[in-house]
């Protein structure tokens, strides 16, 4: 009996065989691993240099600021340019910042105000190149293979999140140029990469600049309840439940560690994710995903509580990697569901609004984090977080049936 060609496609054909995705995967991963890399050296530099965690905070809302001012041109220029210039563009931007970073480093000029503004410049051009990038994911392959290079991607995104905070805190330890310097050259290699990317099909046409096209994104999400309930779930529980900012703290005057332990300690919800991610391309959500997606929301908050109360770092690590396992399976869900859901002339407007929510949840929560640590110290704040993390998981429960309902992440 003859297997479907349509059947062969789907289950056989490697994403990894079209050299355009090829590109585009080297190109986020690189970009990723400069940037995270980049991360760690100026957490620690900015705690080492303040001992604030209003200076912590300050990271995570001028990466935040930059997001929110340019959400709704970004989609606009998304949908109607070259989405691969448009990424080189950035690429190039953070590449330069960090190569300035680096030389300030050299020459002992770089100040927390400094550190700063870098970061806002980088926020910035991670605001038009996140959503540009996810935007362009399915020009790039056959639509069959959708689902396949989502879930291909986030796997080296998150390997890359492994690598990077890592590789930042290693190089940071040796010499606190180094991180800099990598991430110049990786931001280089990243950007040749995009420009090289080959399409599988054209961008949709380009339409013109109306009130109305500027807030369709909104309009869209707005009227899928499934899609909007999935991403606010996960802006909230992570804007509540995000410890990243502090771990500065944790490491230094907590656990005891030094940049090595930050390193690792920021890694740890990476390598969790990894392991889910792969775990979940061989045994993808096929029933309950709306569910499981909820349960895994609150043993993330359940995590995040655990890790605040440990003062062991090999438990800390153990929590924070629960705490990226979980977080995987809600970025699956919302990753696909916005993707399938979403008509290809909107995806620009779309992935911006959502890279929103994505940013607000991180970033936003990271400056709510320090705020809330200068109150009440980081232990109590990530008591705090984990426990309304819960308590979001139960009042979403109620207020999106929908979302509880879906079965598979097909869009039906």
């Amino acid at each position: 009996m003859k297997v479907p060609m349509h059947s062969v496609d789907t289950d056989q054909e490697s994403v990894l065989r079209h050299p355009g995705y090829l590109n585009f995967a080297a190109s986020r991963v690189l970009s990723s691993l400069a940037f995270q890399s980049m991360a760690v050296a100026m957490g620690w530099m900015i705690y080492d240099q303040t001992r604030s965690a209003f200076a912590l905070g300050l990271v995570g809302f001028c990466q935040f600021l930059p997001m929110v001012i340019l959400t709704f041109v970004v989609g606009q220029v998304a949908d109607r340019f070259d989405r691969r210039r448009i990424g080189l563009v950035c690429q190039v931007v953070e590449g330069i910042t960090a190569l300035v970073l680096a030389f300030a480093a050299w020459h002992n000029m770089l100040s927390a105000t400094g550190i700063l503004i870098a970061v806002a410049i980088l926020g910035a051009a991670q605001a038009f190149e996140r959503p540009t990038m996810a935007a362009l994911l399915p020009t790039v392959v056959p639509a069959n293979l959708l689902q396949k290079s989502i879930a291909t991607t986030t796997s080296m995104m998150q390997t890359a999140l492994v690598l990077g905070p890592s590789l930042g805190g290693l190089l940071y330890g040796v010499d606190e140029i180094a991180p800099f310097a990598l991430s110049f050259v990786l931001f280089l290699i990243a950007s040749i990469n995009v420009i090289s990317i080959k399409m599988e099909r054209l961008a949709p046409a380009r339409q013109p600049v109306t009130l109305q096209s500027v807030f369709a994104g909104v309009h869209f999400i707005r009227s899928k309840p499934v899609i909007l309930g999935t991403i606010s779930l996960d802006l909230f529980a992570v804007l509540l439940g995000g410890a990243t900012a502090l771990l500065p703290m944790f490491a230094r005057d907590i656990l005891h560690a030094g940049p090595w332990g930050l390193g690792l300690l920021r890694a740890s919800p990476a390598i969790g994710a990894v392991v889910m991610s792969i775990y979940l391309a061989r045994h993808p959500l096929k029933t309950g995903a709306g569910r499981k997606m909820f349960w895994a929301v609150a043993i993330f908050g359940v995590a995040t509580i655990v890790f605040a109360l440990s003062q062991n770092i090999a438990l800390s690590i153990g929590a924070l990697f629960v705490v990226g396992a979980s977080d995987t399976i809600s970025v699956v869900v919302r990753s696909s569901l916005v993707q399938l859901l979403t008509p290809d002339d909107m995806r620009g407007r779309v992935n911006a609004v959502n890279s929103l929510f994505i940013g607000t949840s991180n970033q936003l929560g990271e400056f709510e984090s320090g705020m809330l640590a200068a109150l009440l110290g980081p232990v109590m704040t990530g008591v705090v977080g984990g426990l309304g993390t819960i308590f979001v998981v139960l009042l979403w429960i109620k207020l999106f049936p929908d979302l509880v309902r879906v079965k598979t992440l097909t869009g039906d």
